[in-house]
Parts: structure tokens; C-alpha cells; sequence
């Protein structure tokens, strides 16, 4: 573990990785780099059909363009940066790559928070409003809606950025992570955090608790209002038109909440093993959650795999 003189102040960090795990590093490199490239594939493929395809040019698949875009974007903050330290036996980041890194990071997984509540949103309108979906999901209704959650995510990633990237960094310039990861940096600081703490719990709140909440309830109305539905048929068409989501939501919420409400072990012997469950769940959060989204989309909608088939036959007629 490499520490800088006291009073010098640090100009890049050392991202541990599994540098201490190096028979992890090979098998987990192989992994990531398939995972990596199924997201890429997946998602890259949903948004070509929701571009292509007249059929899915609704506020519904207009989202899911947004949602898979940005996992694209998300993987791409971090995914890269993992690899390389994988093969890389000391691996350094420069002060302002670290920043940018931690910006683009956390804004889109605040982006995505926000985006999941605008569908549940769509959702709840389709299902318990449906004669007038068409004039209130309107275009200039549901495009700054999805604008919105970019721009709230950019703006809480730039504030917590700034604030986290300010701090005096003079002692221990070792991440014990992937990639600048916002709480371990914050670790590293030789000054009072209280200010981040402060920060980091009023975003939480906006961007974890509010929308959760707002997805809640707005199932709570969409399940009374499948249970009202006279016919058995009629109560799987409506729930498979937000089954997809729902399937989305509990996994990303569900491996947040995994993540940072598990206990703390209290035996120090057993730090290091813990470290290693916190590094293979966020790698699970930051890259199995963005390549399972297009998979649970592809296969819970009919639309999305008839539209996906089109494109394959398509392709397949031009040549």
C-alpha cells in the first residue's frame, strides 16, 4: 500500500481491484468482457428496434430507448477501467480521470432512478387511466419527463462530484475498489466529511427513497385496478404490460438495498472477506442489472420480441 508524504497532497490514486485476489482477476476478466458485450448487444439491439419499428414509437418503448441507453453508458463509466485493472498489476488513475469517472458513474445511476419512477409512472397511467392515456402522455409531456431524469441525475453527480473531488487527499492514496467509486474515495479524505455525509443522505433520499416510494404507490393503483378486471384474460394482458418493469425495478432496487443495508461484520478478521462480497456485489449492480434489462424486456413483451424478429428478417432478406 503505497502512502504520500503527510503534507503532499495526492495527484492520483491506486485502484486495488483484486489485486489481492489474483487468481479472481483472469476468470473475472473473461466474465466481465462477455457480460460487457451481451449489454452492448442486448441494449444496443432495443434501441435500434424502438427507433425502427413504428409500432413501439410510444412513451413506454420511448423510455425503455432511455433506459437502455443509458446502461450502455453506465457499463461504459466503469467496465472498461475494471478490465484494464484486471490485467493491470498496479493500476493508477490520474486525479481529474477519477472525477469524471465518479460523475458520469453517478449520474447515471441516479438517472435511472429517476427514469424507473417516470415508468412506473407511463405504467400507472396505462393501466388505470386508459381512455385518456393518449392526452396525458402526451410528447411534450413525456419527453421532458425522460430530459428531466437526465438532468437531475447530472445535477446531484455534479454536486457530489465537486464535493467529494475538493476534499484534501494527503495520506493513503489506495481505492479499495474497481473503480472511484464516490464512498470509498470519500475514505481516503484527511479532512471533516460531514458535509458530504450530509449531501450523500439528502440525494439518497431524493433519488432512492422518493422515487421507490413512488413506484410503490403507483403499483399499489395498478395492482387494485388488475383485480377489478372482470376476466382472467383480461388480468394477465393488463399485468404483462408492467411485468417487464416491475422485474427491472426489483432487481435494481433489490441489489441497492442488498448492497448498502446488509450488516457490517464486526470481527476484523473477516474485513477482507467482506471487502470482497462489497467489490462482487457492486460488480453485479454496475454490470449483470444492465445486461439482464434488455433479457427481461426481451422475453415479457411480445411487441419487443416481434419487433426484434422483424429487424433479424429484414437483415436476412438483404442479403
Amino acid at each position: 500500500m503505497i502512502r504520500s508524504n503527510q503534507t503532499s497532497p495526492v495527484m492520483g490514486f491506486i485502484l486495488l481491484g483484486l489485486s489481492a485476489h489474483p487468481t479472481l482477476e483472469k476468470t473475472f476478466f473473461v466474465l466481465i468482457l462477455v457480460m460487457y458485450l451481451v449489454v452492448l448487444l442486448g441494449n444496443g439491439v432495443l434501441i435500434i428496434v424502438t427507433i425502427l419499428d413504428s409500432h413501439l414509437h410510444t412513451p413506454m418503448y420511448f423510455f425503455l430507448g432511455n433506459l437502455s441507453f443509458l446502461d450502455i453508458c453506465y457499463t461504459t463509466s466503469s467496465v472498461p477501467l475494471i478490465l484494464d485493472s484486471f490485467l493491470t498489476p498496479r493500476k493508477t488513475i490520474s486525479f481529474s480521470a477519477c472525477a469524471v469517472q465518479m460523475f458520469l458513474s453517478f449520474a447515471m445511476g441516479a438517472t435511472e432512478c429517476v427514469l424507473l419512477s417516470m415508468m412506473a409512472f407511463d405504467r400507472y397511467v396505462a393501466i388505470c387511466n386508459p381512455l385518456r392515456y393518449s392526452e396525458i402522455m402526451r410528447n411534450d409531456v413525456y419527453m421532458p419527463m425522460a430530459t428531466g431524469s437526465w438532468i437531475a441525475g447530472s445535477i446531484t453527480a455534479m454536486v457530489q462530484t465537486s464535493l467529494a473531488m475538493r476534499l484534501p487527499f494527503c495520506g493513503d492514496n489506495v481505492i479499495n475498489h474497481f473503480t472511484c467509486e464516490i464512498l470509498a474515495v470519500l475514505k481516503l479524505a484527511c479532512a471533516d466529511i460531514s458535509i458530504n455525509v450530509i449531501s450523500m443522505g439528502v440525494a439518497n433520499v431524493i433519488f432512492l427513497g422518493i422515487p421507490v416510494l413512488f413506484i410503490f404507490f403507483s403499483y399499489v393503483f395498478i395492482i387494485a385496478t388488475i383485480l377489478r378486471i372482470p376476466s382472467a384474460e383480461g388480468r394477465k394482458k393488463a399485468f404483462s404490460t408492467c411485468s417487464a418493469h416491475l422485474t427491472v425495478v426489483v432487481v435494481f432496487y433489490g441489489t441497492i438495498l442488498f448492497m448498502y443495508a446488509k450488516p457490517k461484520s464486526k470481527d476484523p478478521l473477516g474485513a477482507d472477506k467482506e471487502d470482497l462480497s462489497d467489490k462482487l456485489i457492486s460488480l453485479f449492480y454496475g454490470v449483470v442489472t444492465p445486461m439482464l434489462n434488455p433479457i427481461i424486456y426481451s422475453l415479457r413483451n411480445k411487441d419487443v420480441k416481434g419487433a426484434v424478429r422483424n429487424l433479424v428478417f429484414q437483415k436476412c432478406l438483404a442479403h
